[in-house]
């Protein structure tokens, strides 16, 4: 059934009192006069500003009585012809005993006419005994259609106050801005879309990555999330050859669905590996791959010390970034808000149920990136086939793979990297991870400053010799790790 027929029915049920919880109150009151063409009755709209007054159809009365909450009620009570009340942010006025009585009587229709009150807000709290009287009704989100009449309304909006100079359009641009529109609400996407128009009189491809920022700022009100800005391509992370082919063998189903029937896009991957070997940058390179935003999930942000607070916040986190789709979602250091344990009264074992159970039904397209270094603390449930599409160790690099972290390090830092001797340098970097190679790199620019010459490859070679790495100061707890991933997991490289 369509938006107005379940709106209609429950006019023509007669239902006493529905709840509509909309930033969109003048879409609303619209929607109830397109109801009156299936089902006849008196339509009444209240405000404290203006009070109560008449608007069937496209008629608008004069406001009758004082404007107060009291009033109101009366008014209706008294009314000799049954009809639709819609009141306007009510709802705070039902602290009152008094208020919240003649509620009562007007829903249980004492001495009264059969009225439909509809309490229109933001957020509409209720008290409890009135809460089990009450039915509510969530209005529908735009589709497409709705989505290109508001942008061919703000690109008239903006022609108007502009001498007629015309938007300036990208067709293909314009389908991914209504795509990403999507899930919003008709305020909401107008408010987007009128910053995108007006910037620069035009709609491009260029408007794609504020558009993302402007949505994350919108839907991220908690704080919980994290828009990753600055990502990173493919190209600028060495080795992992294995996960790059497995990430762009999936992107045109991610993206489109563009597959054969009964093929499920994507969902997700766990990286497991050595510290600093580089699963954060892995996990920047897939959004990049895949060419959709990053968002951060920070489990530290979700826990509070209420009861029930924690699963809230990871309720509202999950369901923001599937406002957000597409997207890759990064859960960093998973373990960290999953470790199994009894201490902190089984909050660890209702957060890892939720997310089991958003990760097995989602259907939104969020690609899951997640990333950990204690793989013992992970609890059994999220390792499980299924889970994820594939679990990968991220390793120590081997010798080529040194050899192109030297390469991109000594590039990133204006240097010739050809002036070095790269598989010597790679050859005594041996048990490094990328992040380590990173440092020696940066150490041996500060040495060569302070002597006042240029970074060579003794000067580098002196570094890396000089420095232990995690693999030596950790090695047992290194050693464990790679042993446990053989056989268990999936190499990341070749």
């Amino acid at each position: 059934m369509s938006e107005l027929q379940d709106l209609s029915a429950l006019i023509r049920a007669n239902t006493p009192l529905i709840i509509i919880e909309t930033q969109d109150e003048g879409r609303v009151v619209e929607l109830f006069r397109q109801t009156l063409m299936h089902v006849w009755r008196a339509l009444h709209r209240w405000s404290i500003t203006e009070g109560l007054r008449r608007i069937d159809m496209d008629r608008e009365d004069d406001p009758v009585g004082p404007p107060d909450a009291s009033a109101a009620l009366q008014m209706i009570r008294q009314a000799e012809q049954r009809g639709i009340y819609l009141l306007l942010d009510f709802h705070p006025y039902l602290g009152y005993a008094s208020h919240q009585r003649a509620l009562r009587d007007l829903i249980q229709r004492r001495h009264c006419e059969a009225h439909v009150l509809v309490l229109i807000g933001a957020k509409v709290e209720l008290p409890a005994e009135l809460e089990a009287l009450a039915t509510r009704f969530n209005p529908r989100l735009p589709d497409l259609n709705a989505l290109l009449k508001m942008l061919r309304e703000e690109a008239e909006a903006y022609a108007r106050e502009n001498g007629g100079r015309r938007v300036e359009v990208d067709n293909e641009a314009v389908q991914k801005i209504l795509h990403n529109l999507r899930g919003l609400s008709l305020v909401d996407a107008r408010r987007i879309a009128r910053q995108l128009i007006f910037a620069d009189g035009a709609l491009s491809q260029d408007d794609l990555p504020q558009l993302a920022r402007l949505k994350f700022e919108l839907l991220n009100r908690a704080g919980h999330l994290h828009f990753e800005y600055d990502t990173t391509r493919f190209a600028d992370v060495a080795g992992a050859n294995r996960l790059k082919r497995w990430v762009n063998q999936r992107r045109p189903v991610f993206l489109g669905g563009a597959g054969p029937a009964g093929l499920d896009p994507p969902k997700g991957m766990l990286l497991l590996g050595v510290q600093g070997c580089g699963k954060s940058m892995l996990a920047k390179a897939t959004a990049a791959g895949f060419g959709v935003p990053l968002l951060r999930l920070d489990f530290g942000s979700l826990y509070d010390k209420y009861h029930g607070e924690t699963e809230k916040n990871l309720r509202d986190a999950l369901a923001s970034a599937e406002q957000l789709a597409p997207c890759v979602l990064w859960i960093d250091e998973i373990e960290k808000g999953l470790a199994s344990g009894g201490e902190d009264g089984g909050v660890s074992r209702r957060v890892l149920g939720h997310l089991l159970t958003w990760l097995a039904e989602r259907k939104s397209t969020v690609f899951i990136v997640a990333t950990a270094n204690q793989v013992h603390e992970l609890p059994a449930e999220l390792l499980r086939k299924g889970r994820f599409d594939e679990i990968f160790f991220v390793d120590l690099p081997d010798a080529n793979t040194r050899v192109e972290l030297l390469r991109l390090h000594l590039g990133k830092r204006q240097l010739n990297a050809d002036d070095f001797a790269l598989p010597a340098l790679a050859a005594a970097a041996d048990g490094f991870s990328g992040a380590e190679i990173e440092q020696a790199v940066v150490s041996g620019l500060y040495a060569a400053h302070a002597e006042s010459r240029v970074l060579d490859t003794d000067l580098l070679m002196q570094e890396i010799r000089s420095s232990r790495p995690l693999s030596v100061l950790m090695a047992e707890q290194v050693t464990a790790l790679r042993e446990w991933a053989r056989g268990r997991t999936v190499s990341a490289d070749e």
